[in-house]
């Protein structure tokens, strides 16, 4: 019976552990959800904003800059918190980083929803929600062996999906429950998250903790061949569908006629085809290589976006060229971060996830001010459109050139 009662105790044991990186990946993407929310909260409000003009007479390029701001920190503060994650594990970071959030949702909703300066300044620290990426990629890449990483990686990048979570509520939100709803609930959420996140997460046995300084770090990380390779190909990537993500509602409302409610919609189908094929295009990564993945996703952004240039009516080709372009995008952001898995050495994933994560996140700021000017200058999109096509392309040669060398090459001499 005691035999018995010992191997029973050893089964469960395993069965426990097996689980446990599992456990660590649900619970790395729900924090990725949750902070992604918060962070694409003005989102969905710019155009509601510019049409109701409680904020005064908004120009197309000043909703560009409110709904882009909230990248900037989003992008360059993953610089320095991938960094930290190398350093002082997920298991930190993640509460540390959510709890941060609460305090630009709260001032937000307390004290800028009637200023456009101050918005402004809210979301320029909303970023901060977006630097949750650079915790979750090497907290959830040290779970897992090489050849499942760009699945749990790709698993975890679904989590962009917060911004459909946004898309969806805060309109319906704003105005059926009042403007300062969608910021509480947000708010609320963060907290209940960092308190949970700290009682339950758990770093990866036998995490490497480096050493040396942050700046030293950095400087190391930044050499690395993969490290810049990357970061043009996410900036692209992870940039076209943040863009979108963030413009979209502003852009089908114009170019389309559409309502703020519909256009959010819309968005948020966007976000969801984007978000599922993130997960697909790591796992096929795992099977078939980075470098075929990254191939085919580019080519599809380059064709479709040049379709979306001549600005079909949607039901005529429009939709289809956008949701080509949405499952473009996240099967190659997935297929990204599984070439990164792979030829870096795991104490460094999190200083190069920081690199190339505040490279997708500043593809994304730049793109909605160019649409935004473009258009007040021509009445059109078609040139920041065809300037998108053009850049896909360009990665596409990148992949099938210089980043497949790199693929190739062993691990220890990608430097």
């Amino acid at each position: 019976m005691r035999t018995t009662g010992r191997a029973q105790g050893a089964t469960r044991a395993a069965r426990h552990t097996s689980a446990t990186p599992w456990v660590m990946l649900g619970m790395a993407t729900l924090g990725f959800v949750v902070n992604f929310w918060a962070w694409a909260l003005l989102s969905p409000l710019g155009p509601l904003f510019r049409d109701t003009g409680d904020l005064g007479d908004l120009s197309e390029s000043d909703v560009s800059l409110l709904v882009a701001v909230p990248v900037v920190v989003g992008s360059l503060g993953r610089i320095v918190v991938g960094a930290l994650t190398d350093r002082f594990g997920g298991r930190v970071m993640f509460p540390l980083v959510s709890l941060a959030t609460v305090v630009p949702v709260l001032f937000v909703a307390f004290f800028a929803l009637d200023s456009y300066a101050l918005l402004l300044v809210g979301g320029f620290f909303l970023g901060i929600g977006g630097t949750a990426f650079a915790v979750g990629v090497p907290f959830v890449n040290a779970w897992f062996p090489p050849e499942r990483r760009g699945l749990a990686v790709g698993i975890f990048g679904a989590g962009m999906g917060g911004t459909a979570i946004s898309a969806l509520t805060t309109v319906p939100l704003y105005d059926d429950a009042g403007e300062r709803a969608p910021f509480l609930i947000a708010a609320a959420v963060l907290v209940v998250y960092g308190v949970v996140a700290w009682l339950v997460l758990r770093d990866a046995p036998g995490r490497t903790v480096p050493s040396a300084p942050l700046g030293q770090r950095l400087a190391a990380t930044a050499r690395l061949r993969i490290t810049w390779q990357a970061c043009v190909l996410y900036a692209i990537a992870f940039g076209g569908y943040v863009a979108f993500s963030v413009y979209l509602p502003a852009y089908l409302k114009t170019a389309h006629g559409l309502t703020a409610a519909d256009a959010s919609n819309r968005m948020a189908g966007f976000v969801v085809v984007a978000v599922l094929m993130r997960p697909v295009g790591g796992w096929l990564a795992d099977r078939i290589g980075s470098v075929q993945v990254l191939g085919v996703g580019f080519t599809v952004v380059t064709v479709c976006a040049a379709v979306a240039a001549g600005t079909p009516p949607l039901e005529a080709g429009g939709t289809v060229a956008f949701l080509a372009m949405a499952a473009a995008l996240g099967a190659a952001s997935g297929a990204t971060f599984a070439l990164v898995a792979q030829v870096t050495e795991p104490s460094r994933v999190g200083g190069v996830t920081g690199l190339v994560g505040a490279a997708g996140g500043l593809g994304g700021f730049v793109p909605p001010l160019v649409m935004g000017y473009v258009y007040g200058r021509t009445d059109s999109y078609a040139i920041g459109l065809w300037l998108l096509a053009v850049a896909a392309g360009a990665a596409l040669v990148l992949t099938f050139t210089i980043v497949s060398r790199t693929a190739t090459a062993p691990k220890e001499t990608v430097a």
